[in-house]
C-alpha cells in the first residue's frame, strides 16, 4: 500500500511543452527542494537545444541533479538511472530538502518513485533478438511476445520493437512473463505527483514554436559538434527526435524546413504516448499548465501531502 502523509517527494510530470521545468524551479524556490531530472535524454551531456535542457544561469541558483551525466556513446539504462536518482533523493533528505522529480520518462519517473523490480540484461540475447526482428519485421517479435507472454503484448504499443525485443529477452533469461517484472503503482514513499496538461490545439502550437526555436537558437551547430564527439556512435542519442532529423540534414537527405516540420511530427506523436502513460496513472492530481496561479496551486497540493491525487474539483478538462 502507497504511504500516506506529507510528501517527502514531489514529481512534476507531463508532455513535452507543458512547463515541467520552470514549474519544478518554482517549487524548489518555494519549499527549499532541488530537483531532479526524470528526462532520459538530458541525461547526456551537451544535447541541450534539442531537448530543452534549462542553461545553468536560468536555473535560479536551484540544484540540479541527473543532468549531463552520460557521453552521447553511452546507452541509457532505466536500472543505472534508478540506483543514481534514488541516491540523489537520500542525500537530498538527509541535507532536509525536497526531491523534486521533474520529467516526461514514464518509465524513469517509475523506476525513481515506485516498487520497479528491473530485470537483467544479457547483450548476446538482446542482439539476436534485435537482428531477428530486423529479418522478421515487427508484427512477427508481437506474435512471438503473444504466444509466451499475452499481458506484456497487450500492455506494449504494437510498433515498439524495442520493448518487445526487451520482453522476449527477460523472458528468455528469467524463465518468467515479462509482465511478471512490470512495475506495482506503489509509491516507495510518500509521494506527490502533479501532472501538467494543455488543450492539444495549444500544446501542438507549443510544439512547433518550441521546434523552430531549436533551429533558430542552433540545433544544428549542437548536432555537428556532438557528431564530431561521436554520436552516430551511440544507440539511444543519435535516434532522439530532432536528433536524427538534425543528422539527415546534415547528411543532405533533408532540407531545413523538412527537418524541422518532421521534428515537429515525431515530437507530437512522442507527446501522444506521454499523454497515455501519464493519463492512466490515478495518482497524478492534475493542473493547467497554463493557470495564472500555477505555482500556489501546485504548492496547496503539496501541502495537502500525498495520498492527495486526482483532478482538482475546480478542473473539468481531462488530462
Amino acid at each position: 500500500m502507497t504511504p500516506q502523509g506529507p510528501a517527502e517527494v514531489v514529481a512534476v510530470v507531463g508532455a513535452t511543452a507543458t512547463g515541467k521545468s520552470d514549474l519544478g524551479i518554482a517549487l524548489a524556490l518555494a519549499s527549499r527542494g532541488e530537483v531532479i531530472n526524470a528526462d532520459a535524454l538530458q541525461l547526456y551531456r551537451g544535447m541541450d537545444v534539442g531537448t530543452a535542457k534549462v542553461p545553468v544561469g536560468e536555473r535560479q541558483g536551484i540544484e540540479h541533479h541527473q543532468l549531463d551525466v552520460l557521453g552521447v556513446r553511452d546507452e541509457t539504462s532505466v536500472a543505472a538511472y534508478q540506483a543514481a536518482a534514488s541516491a540523489d533523493i537520500a542525500a537530498i533528505q538527509a541535507w532536509e530538502r525536497l526531491p523534486i522529480l521533474v520529467g516526461g520518462s514514464g518509465l524513469y519517473v517509475r523506476a525513481a518513485l515506485d516498487h520497479l523490480d528491473i530485470p537483467p540484461t544479457d547483450p548476446a540475447v538482446r542482439g539476436r533478438l534485435e537482428d531477428e526482428a530486423c529479418e522478421a519485421g515487427v508484427e512477427a517479435m508481437r506474435d512471438r511476445l503473444f504466444a509466451v507472454d499475452p499481458v506484456a503484448a497487450e500492455a506494449i504499443q504494437e510498433r515498439n520493437v524495442r520493448r518487445i525485443v526487451r520482453a522476449l529477452e527477460v523472458i528468455e533469461l528469467t524463465g518468467r512473463p515479462f509482465s511478471a517484472t512490470m512495475p506495482r503503482r506503489e509509491h516507495l514513499r510518500p509521494t506527490v505527483m502533479i501532472g501538467l496538461r494543455l488543450p492539444r490545439p495549444e500544446l501542438d502550437a507549443r510544439i512547433d514554436a518550441r521546434v523552430a526555436r531549436m533551429w533558430a537558437h542552433g540545433m544544428l551547430a549542437e548536432v555537428e559538434a556532438l557528431d564530431a564527439a561521436g554520436l552516430r556512435e551511440g544507440r539511444t542519442a543519435p535516434r532522439a527526435i530532432g536528433y536524427a532529423q538534425a543528422l539527415a540534414q546534415l547528411d543532405g537527405e533533408l532540407s531545413e524546413a523538412e527537418a524541422i516540420e518532421q521534428t515537429a511530427q515525431a515530437t507530437r506523436r512522442l507527446v501522444r504516448r506521454q499523454e497515455s502513460w501519464f493519463r492512466a496513472d490515478p495518482r497524478i492530481h492534475w493542473l493547467d499548465a497554463d493557470r495564472p496561479d500555477l505555482v500556489d496551486a501546485a504548492l496547496a497540493v503539496i501541502e495537502r501531502g500525498a495520498g492527495a491525487a486526482g483532478a482538482d474539483p475546480s478542473e473539468t478538462m481531462e488530462p
